[in-house]
């Protein structure tokens, strides 16, 4: 279907890649997301019996999309799969404020923030959907040969 020229490929306020979760409780999930990392709803749509069809929430420039898991149509959350591959990767300004504000929402701590060789102050954390969540703060711009160097020195030690 060929698109008419006054219609954006990528709709506004929305990026080439964008991240779309499904959870067992969206409603649930949207109060958490906007308790935990400061996400704003932009959009829901409702589903049968109260079910969030989709939703969108913006997170920093980037957002997040979601609708509650519906196993007939093939969308299943990550606990009734028994656990996720997928992580989602959120840079932040404050690492550790922003991990301590997500676990004081409900997430469960994997990695608490630390200063990584790559340049980065990271943690992991799991969100009460099944989600799991690196937080990072950038704090270093480390080039190639010298993060390979502590990487080294790390697998070593």
């Amino acid at each position: 279907m060929t698109q008419p020229n006054s219609v954006p490929p990528i709709p506004a306020g929305h990026h080439t890649l964008t991240a779309y979760v499904i959870v067992a409780g969206g409603a649930d999930a949207i109060d958490f997301y906007t308790r935990a990392f400061g996400a704003a709803e932009r959009y829901r749509m409702a589903g049968p019996g109260g079910a969030v069809a989709h939703a969108e929430l913006a997170i920093g420039d980037s957002v997040l999309m979601l609708s509650d898991e519906n196993p007939e149509m093939g969308a299943r959350s990550p606990k009734t799969l028994g656990g996720t591959p997928v992580n989602l990767f959120l840079y932040v300004e404050d690492v550790d404020a922003s991990f301590e504000r997500a676990i004081e929402a409900g997430a469960t701590a994997v990695m608490p923030p630390q200063d990584m060789f790559w340049g980065d102050r990271y943690g992991k954390l799991t969100d009460p959907f099944g989600h799991e969540w690196s937080m990072a703060t950038h704090v270093e711009d480390v080039p190639p040969e010298e993060m390979e160097r502590r990487m080294a020195e790390m697998m070593a030690g």
